[in-house]
Protein backbone atom coordinates (compact mmCIF):
# COMPACT_ATOMS: atom_id res chain seq x y z
CA UNK A 1 0.00 0.00 0.00
CA UNK A 2 1.31 3.43 -0.89
CA UNK A 3 1.13 6.51 1.31
CA UNK A 4 -1.63 8.04 -0.83
CA UNK A 5 -3.74 4.90 -0.31
CA UNK A 6 -3.51 4.92 3.49
CA UNK A 7 -4.44 8.60 3.52
CA UNK A 8 -7.47 7.83 1.35
CA UNK A 9 -8.58 4.98 3.63
CA UNK A 10 -7.99 7.00 6.83
CA UNK A 11 -10.26 9.77 5.54
CA UNK A 12 -13.15 7.24 5.49
CA UNK A 13 -12.59 5.58 8.88
CA UNK A 14 -13.80 6.34 12.41
CA UNK A 15 -11.10 4.22 14.09
CA UNK A 16 -7.62 3.01 13.23
CA UNK A 17 -6.96 -0.71 13.63
CA UNK A 18 -4.14 -2.99 12.52
CA UNK A 19 -4.46 -6.77 12.14
CA UNK A 20 -1.42 -9.04 12.42
CA UNK A 21 -0.89 -11.90 9.92
CA UNK A 22 -2.17 -14.42 12.51
CA UNK A 23 -5.52 -12.58 12.70
CA UNK A 24 -5.01 -10.91 16.09
CA UNK A 25 -5.28 -7.16 16.40
CA UNK A 26 -2.54 -4.80 17.49
CA UNK A 27 -3.88 -3.59 20.89
CA UNK A 28 -6.11 -0.57 20.34
CA UNK A 29 -3.98 1.58 22.66
CA UNK A 30 -0.97 1.42 20.30
CA UNK A 31 1.06 4.49 19.40
CA UNK A 32 2.59 5.41 16.04
CA UNK A 33 5.99 6.39 17.42
CA UNK A 34 7.70 7.10 14.10
CA UNK A 35 6.82 7.99 10.53
CA UNK A 36 9.92 8.17 8.41
CA UNK A 37 11.56 7.69 5.07
CA UNK A 38 13.96 4.75 4.84
CA UNK A 39 16.24 4.56 1.83
CA UNK A 40 18.26 1.42 1.22
CA UNK A 41 21.23 1.53 -1.15
CA UNK A 42 22.60 -1.92 -1.99
CA UNK A 43 24.13 -4.22 -4.57
CA UNK A 44 22.23 -7.38 -5.50
CA UNK A 45 24.00 -10.72 -5.99
CA UNK A 46 24.29 -10.01 -9.72
CA UNK A 47 26.31 -6.85 -9.05
CA UNK A 48 23.55 -4.36 -9.91
CA UNK A 49 23.38 -1.26 -7.70
CA UNK A 50 19.86 -0.68 -6.41
CA UNK A 51 18.03 1.91 -4.32
CA UNK A 52 14.71 1.39 -2.58
CA UNK A 53 12.72 3.85 -0.47
CA UNK A 54 9.78 3.11 1.82
CA UNK A 55 7.70 5.13 4.23
CA UNK A 56 8.12 3.49 7.62
CA UNK A 57 5.50 3.52 10.39
CA UNK A 58 6.58 2.18 13.76
CA UNK A 59 3.75 0.87 15.95
CA UNK A 60 4.33 0.60 19.67
CA UNK A 61 2.16 -1.11 22.27
CA UNK A 62 2.56 1.07 25.35
CA UNK A 63 1.08 0.77 28.82
CA UNK A 64 -1.05 3.81 28.02
CA UNK A 65 -4.36 1.95 28.03
CA UNK A 66 -6.43 5.14 27.61
CA UNK A 67 -4.74 6.05 24.31
CA UNK A 68 -6.70 5.68 21.04
CA UNK A 69 -5.23 6.98 17.81
CA UNK A 70 -7.92 8.50 15.63
CA UNK A 71 -7.70 8.67 11.83
CA UNK A 72 -7.40 12.48 11.73
CA UNK A 73 -4.51 12.44 14.20
CA UNK A 74 -2.63 9.89 12.05
CA UNK A 75 -3.37 12.00 8.94
CA UNK A 76 -1.89 15.01 10.78
CA UNK A 77 1.25 13.02 11.67
CA UNK A 78 1.60 11.90 8.03
CA UNK A 79 1.13 15.48 6.74
CA UNK A 80 3.81 16.79 9.10
CA UNK A 81 6.18 14.00 8.04
CA UNK A 82 5.60 14.76 4.35
CA UNK A 83 6.28 18.47 4.95
CA UNK A 84 9.32 18.18 7.20
CA UNK A 85 10.98 15.10 5.64
CA UNK A 86 9.90 15.61 2.03
CA UNK A 87 8.27 12.18 1.95
CA UNK A 88 6.82 11.18 -1.40
CA UNK A 89 4.22 8.55 -2.33
CA UNK A 90 6.24 5.40 -1.54
CA UNK A 91 5.12 1.98 -0.37
CA UNK A 92 4.53 1.70 3.39
CA UNK A 93 6.44 -0.64 5.66
CA UNK A 94 5.21 -1.24 9.20
CA UNK A 95 7.50 -2.08 12.12
CA UNK A 96 5.89 -3.80 15.07
CA UNK A 97 7.44 -5.36 18.16
CA UNK A 98 6.59 -9.01 18.84
CA UNK A 99 9.36 -11.43 19.84
CA UNK A 100 11.63 -9.15 17.78
CA UNK A 101 10.96 -6.18 15.54
CA UNK A 102 8.89 -7.43 12.63
CA UNK A 103 8.63 -5.63 9.31
CA UNK A 104 5.41 -5.93 7.35
CA UNK A 105 3.83 -4.74 4.14
CA UNK A 106 0.45 -3.04 4.53
CA UNK A 107 -2.94 -4.01 3.17
CA UNK A 108 -6.55 -3.09 3.95
CA UNK A 109 -9.60 -5.33 4.45
CA UNK A 110 -12.36 -2.66 4.29
CA UNK A 111 -12.36 -2.11 8.08
CA UNK A 112 -8.76 -2.46 9.28
CA UNK A 113 -5.22 -2.23 8.01
CA UNK A 114 -3.60 -5.63 7.63
CA UNK A 115 0.04 -6.34 8.34
CA UNK A 116 1.29 -8.65 5.58
CA UNK A 117 4.34 -10.85 5.97
CA UNK A 118 7.28 -9.68 3.88
CA UNK A 119 9.32 -12.15 1.87
CA UNK A 120 12.92 -12.11 0.71
CA UNK A 121 13.73 -12.78 -2.94
CA UNK A 122 16.69 -12.89 -5.27
CA UNK A 123 16.58 -9.79 -7.47
CA UNK A 124 19.11 -11.16 -9.97
CA UNK A 125 18.05 -14.76 -10.54
CA UNK A 126 19.44 -14.68 -14.07
CA UNK A 127 22.87 -13.67 -12.69
CA UNK A 128 23.43 -15.65 -9.50
CA UNK A 129 23.35 -19.24 -10.75
CA UNK A 130 20.07 -20.44 -9.29
CA UNK A 131 18.75 -23.08 -11.70
CA UNK A 132 15.26 -22.57 -13.06
CA UNK A 133 12.67 -24.72 -11.36
CA UNK A 134 11.97 -27.85 -13.38
CA UNK A 135 8.46 -28.20 -14.73
CA UNK A 136 6.55 -31.09 -13.19
CA UNK A 137 4.62 -33.23 -15.66
CA UNK A 138 2.26 -36.12 -14.94
CA UNK A 139 3.23 -39.31 -16.73
CA UNK A 140 -0.34 -39.63 -17.93
CA UNK A 141 0.07 -36.35 -19.85
CA UNK A 142 3.13 -37.47 -21.83
CA UNK A 143 2.30 -38.33 -25.41
CA UNK A 144 4.25 -41.20 -26.87
CA UNK A 145 5.21 -41.67 -30.44
CA UNK A 146 4.08 -44.83 -32.18
CA UNK A 147 6.70 -47.57 -31.96
CA UNK A 148 6.79 -51.29 -32.10
CA UNK A 149 6.57 -51.42 -28.30
CA UNK A 150 3.41 -49.38 -28.04
CA UNK A 151 0.22 -51.14 -26.98
CA UNK A 152 -1.01 -53.14 -29.94
CA UNK A 153 2.31 -52.62 -31.77
CA UNK A 154 2.90 -56.37 -32.04
CA UNK A 155 6.48 -56.47 -30.81
CA UNK A 156 5.86 -58.36 -27.57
Amino acid sequence: MKLSEIKNQLSKLENVAFVLPNGTYVPEHFHVTEVGLITKNFIDCGGKVRKESVVNFQLWDANDFEHRLKPQKLLDIIALSEKVLGIEDHEIEIEYQAETIGKYDLGFNETAFTLLNKQTACLAQDQCGIPAEKQKIKLSEITTQSSCCSPGGGCC
